[in-house]
């Protein structure tokens, strides 16, 4: 989108000098001055919510870190527990069509979405001291309007700092990939706080290895959901680096799709795994089980029709460009045409 110009600016000629009239640029020494003080304290605040980000993290990953310390075996129990999303997550950077992402710009997004995290930790505390979790209305209206909006915005957060800002996130889908990145960094340290204490609040031995067993399978389940929910809002962040002029409301709705379905997930997943052990011959387990995997099936379906949409699509653009034939992309749910 081309810049707004004064009527000035607009009439004068390009041999006129405007400056200080209807442009600007840092000349003189207070502008150079001005210049450096707003870039320094833009860089400085930066540099206060990191500082401030990290002291949380390491103030609330003290005792997982003790716990982890004392039994080194739990630390397996979190590198398990964050494989499904991990995989999930190299599947959406192996989705990426256009150019791969550089591995640092990855890492970073990653460490970052672990220390915004903390941020999501302290205001899901506070905002819950405004609702009654105990009842059904008060746990849904604290999922819909405090967990599911303020984990979706760190972790989008943590795209937009620095990854939306490079030149490398040039493509839409980018903002999947990096997205399903922070989701995985969030998950990773949200599985570490909850298996380290719940282990911690178990004596030893074989209720030790039973504790973290069965904490460390329910984790599992839930990093999947973090990166397919921010992979969608990631998603529509790309959709708003590329249309500037509607760039805030693509940010919302790819927030609020992720906010609602993440704090749909969370309502339903504490009542529709018991009403299925209660009407059918299963298990409570195996009813929480296959509710969270046909969840995340259903919504990471959605995310990957738009992934192989825009496959498709970059497929058929480039091909067209190339003067090449091209057969469109199919998928494992669509039938062949002959």
């Amino acid at each position: 989108m081309s810049r707004r110009r004064d009527p000035i600016e607009r009439s004068a000629e390009e041999t006129d000098d405007l400056y200080d009239v209807s442009t600007w640029e840092p000349r003189s020494v207070v502008d150079r001055f001005s210049y450096g003080l707003y870039w320094g304290i833009n860089a400085g605040l930066h540099v206060i919510v990191l500082l401030v980000a990290l002291v949380i993290t390491v103030y609330l990953f003290f005792s997982p870190a003790l716990v982890v310390a004392q039994d080194p075996i739990v630390s397996a129990f979190f590198a398990l527990s964050i494989v499904p999303a991990l995989l999930l997550a190299g599947y959406i950077w192996y989705a990426d069509i256009t150019t791969n992402e550089p591995l640092g710009l990855l890492v970073a997004t990653f460490v970052l979405a672990m220390l915004f995290a903390t941020f999501a930790a302290v205001l899901n505390t506070i905002g819950g001291l405004a609702f009654d979790t105990a009842t059904i209305v008060g746990a849904a209206l604290f999922f819909y309007l405090i967990v599911g909006p303020v984990e979706e915005t760190v972790k989008l957060l943590a795209v937009r700092v620095l990854a939306y800002r490079s030149k490398t996130f040039d493509a839409v889908i980018d903002g999947a990939v990096y997205g399903a990145v922070a989701g995985l960094g969030f998950a990773a340290i949200e599985n570490a706080m909850y298996i380290a204490s719940h282990v911690a609040e178990v004596d030893s031995g074989a209720s030790l290895l039973s504790a973290a067993t069965g904490i460390a399978t329910v984790r599992a389940l839930a990093g999947p959901g973090h990166v397919i929910y921010s992979a969608i809002a990631g998603y529509y962040l790309g959709l708003a680096k590329f249309n500037p002029q509607y760039a805030g409301p693509l940010i919302v709705k790819g927030l609020l799709i992720a906010s609602v379905v993440h704090g749909t997930y969370n309502v339903t997943v504490q009542i529709v795994p018991g009403y299925l052990a209660a009407t059918y011959p299963i298990s409570g387990d195996v009813a929480f089980v296959g509710y969270v995997i046909a969840f995340d099936l259903a919504i990471g379906y959605y995310l990957y029709r738009k992934i192989t949409r825009y496959r498709r699509t970059y497929r058929r653009i480039r091909a067209d460009a190339d003067g090449a034939d091209h057969a469109p992309e199919l998928t494992e749910f669509e039938p062949s045409q002959r």
